[in-house]
This record gives C-alpha cells, sequence and structure tokens, in this order.
C-alpha cells in the first residue's frame, strides 16, 4: 500500500495498562491529523475491541489534555480474541483467521493499524503482518523486556514511582529497626528491581536473572544489624526465586489464562523473620506501580514513538516496532523484536556499580 493511498488508520493499545499510553495516543492522533489529513479510529479495547468492531473516530479534542494522564482512553484487554469470538458465537473456530480482520478493515475503511503495547499485543501485531495487514508496533511496558529496544515507555514512571516508595519506606525501617521487604513487578526479568532497587538505595536487591541463597541473605541483614545499621531494605522482583527453588505464583490467572506471579516478598519476609529473629515486613505495591501521571522522560518518549509510529506507515514500512536505540529512534522487524525476551545481562554494568557500593544480590 503506498503512502498517499492511506486516508484512514487504527490504533490499538493493548495489555496492562502503564504510564504514557495516552500520550502514544496523543501523539499518534495528531501527527496523523496534523502533519497528514488522515482520519484516526481509537479500537476500544484492544484486539477483542476489533474482532468486535468497537470503534470510536478520535478528533483533536479527544486527545488533547490526555498527555499527562495515565491508563488508556481506548481501554485495553488481554484476551485470545479469536478464541472469545467463538465462545460468543460469532465464529466457527477459535483458531486465528486474518481474513475476518481484512474485511473488518475494509468494511470501515482502515487502511493501516498502530499497535501499541507489550510483548504479547507485539507478538499478535507480528503474526498479522505475516498474514498481509499494514500494521506497525509501540512497544509498551513497566517490565522493560522488549528486545530490540533499550527502553520501552512507562518503565522509567514504574522506576520513580517504586523509588519513591522506597524512600518512604526507609524512614519506617529506620524508625522501628526491621527489615523491609518489597516485592516489585517485572514478571521474568530484574530490570524494574535493578534500577529502581539502585536509585532507592536497597541494600539486597533480588533479580530472576541471579538466583539466590537464603542463607546469603540472612546472613546480611544481621551483618547490617551487627554493625549498628539497624534496619535493612530488600528489593525482590516477583519473579525472583532461591536457587534450586520453584517461583512464586498468586494462585491467580490473568484474562488470557496465564498464571499471575506474585508471594515471593510474602514468603521471603516469613523466613528472615525465622532465621534471624528480626523483625520484618512486606510491602507489595502491586498495581500501584502501573498507574498515575507519566514521568518527563516517558511523556516525551511516548510522544517520539507515536511520531515515529506514523513516519513508518507514510514511508509503506510495515511489520516494523518503533524502538530507541542510544538517542535515536529507529525501525525494527517486529518478529525480530518479538523472538526473545530482554533479560538484564549478568555482565550489565548497573549490577557492577551496585555491588561496589555495598549492594548484595543474593549470590555471594
Amino acid at each position: 500500500m503506498r503512502a498517499h493511498k492511506i486516508k484512514r488508520i487504527g490504533i490499538l493499545t493493548g495489555g496492562g495498562d502503564c504510564p504514557g499510553l495516552n500520550a502514544v495516543i496523543r501523539a499518534v492522533a495528531k501527527t496523523a491529523m496534523n502533519d497528514h489529513g488522515m482520519e484516526v479510529v481509537g479500537i476500544l479495547d484492544s484486539y477483542w475491541g476489533l474482532l468486535c468492531e468497537n470503534f470510536k473516530v478520535l478528533h483533536n479534542h479527544d486527545v488533547s489534555g490526555i498527555l499527562h494522564v495515565g491508563g488508556t482512553i481506548l481501554g485495553t484487554s488481554r484476551v485470545d480474541p479469536f478464541r472469545e469470538l467463538y465462545e460468543h458465537g460469532k465464529a466457527k473456530s477459535p483458531t486465528e483467521d486474518w481474513n475476518i480482520v481484512k474485511r473488518i478493515l475494509r468494511k470501515h475503511g482502515i487502511d493501516a493499524l498502530v499497535a501499541v503495547g507489550g510483548d504479547g499485543t507485539l507478538r499478535v501485531a507480528a503474526r498479522a503482518s505475516r498474514a498481509g495487514i499494514p500494521i506497525v508496533g509501540v512497544p509498551k511496558t513497566i517490565d522493560n523486556d522488549i528486545n530490540e529496544t533499550d527502553l520501552t515507555f512507562g518503565f522509567n514512571s514504574a522506576v520513580s514511582l517504586i523509588m519513591n516508595a522506597l524512600d518512604i519506606l526507609h524512614t519506617t525501617a529506620m524508625s522501628h529497626h526491621r527489615v523491609m521487604v518489597v516485592e516489585v513487578m517485572g514478571r521474568t526479568v530484574g530490570w524494574l528491581a535493578l534500577q529502581a532497587g539502585v536509585a532507592g538505595g536497597g541494600d539486597v536487591i533480588l533479580i530472576p536473572e541471579i538466583p539466590y541463597r537464603e542463607e546469603v541473605v540472612f546472613e546480611r541483614v544481621i551483618q547490617r544489624n551487627q554493625r549498628g545499621k539497624r534496619f535493612s531494605i530488600i528489593v525482590v522482583a516477583e519473579g525472583a526465586r532461591p536457587r534450586g527453588g520453584e517461583t512464586v505464583y498468586s494462585g491467580i490467572a490473568d484474562e488470557s489464562g496465564r498464571k499471575v506471579l506474585g508471594g515471593v516478598g510474602k514468603q521471603l519476609s516469613e523466613r528472615i523473620e525465622k532465621a534471624t529473629s528480626l523483625e520484618t515486613r512486606v510491602t507489595v505495591l502491586g498495581h500501584l506501580q502501573r498507574g498515575g501521571p507519566p514521568t518527563a522522560f516517558d511523556r516525551v518518549l511516548a510522544t517520539q514513538f507515536g511520531h515515529a509510529a506514523i513516519g513508518l506507515l507514510v514511508s509503506g514500512q510495515f511489520g516494523n516496532m518503533v524502538a530507541l536505540k542510544g538517542n535515536a529512534i529507529r525501525p525494527v522487524p517486529l518478529e525480530r523484536a518479538t523472538r526473545k525476551t530482554k533479560f538484564v545481562p549478568l555482565n550489565h554494568p548497573l549490577i557492577a556499580a551496585a555491588r561496589s557500593v555495598g549492594t548484595a544480590f543474593g549470590d555471594e
């Protein structure tokens, strides 16, 4: 499809919400309307809304005043849309059928799509692209686990919130001479725990990439207590696990049926108190990490991503995701970006810096 034929685009947001989604919607819509005279259709509740034809034409006033607002004005979901369509009796099979989507797009005159989301949303976008649908992706997640981009928007906002929480917990930990265990999100990667833990002065940081030994954690808090440092702050990623142990799950599943991580903080807190006799408390920040206004950094990054996404559409570079590489926004193929998860490398310089200032990772 040539650029001059793109008259109407659709935009959807998928997966978990995070700060900066509305900033991307704003940038996509205003760039499309102001620079290219396109009509912009908001697709409500992700791919499920696409199959249900739950659309809303966005005007300039719809996307004004939302830069600083958390969440997404379009709504989101994690359900398998094709299976849902089948279970609602609107399709003959739960199998992906992109011909259904093509018919819907033709019916509504939508020439191309912008999909804003994390790894799941972008993997679906990659499959849509393989099926011949003109689509580009924008990477979003507080976990920062999407490959091929240095950072995702939402990450900086979550790091800042966790850091502020650690600052607050420091004062009560010092006052009551407690060990404070703070469980943070991140799924199977440790970017959030690592960066927020360093920024918030965590004494121990436990991440999935470095399985920890409980006795090392016990020893660290005892040593601090014996040296007159009568409190400790332990930052633990929800996907962290002890060496030889199992990942802890909450016992519930999300909309897509995926098991939800959670509980390692409580488990670790109980074991620390039992092993050391030091009063220990756990704080689970949970969905606080997803909400609220985006930081200045995320507002700027989201705006750049949204603007660049329209640039990819008008130049016909479908099947790509916008990515931050150094200080530049560049296109990378969706296939490559969704091929694997971006873990924290064990030789990451921030790990080395943290060790040098006395932070423990539970492995030595």
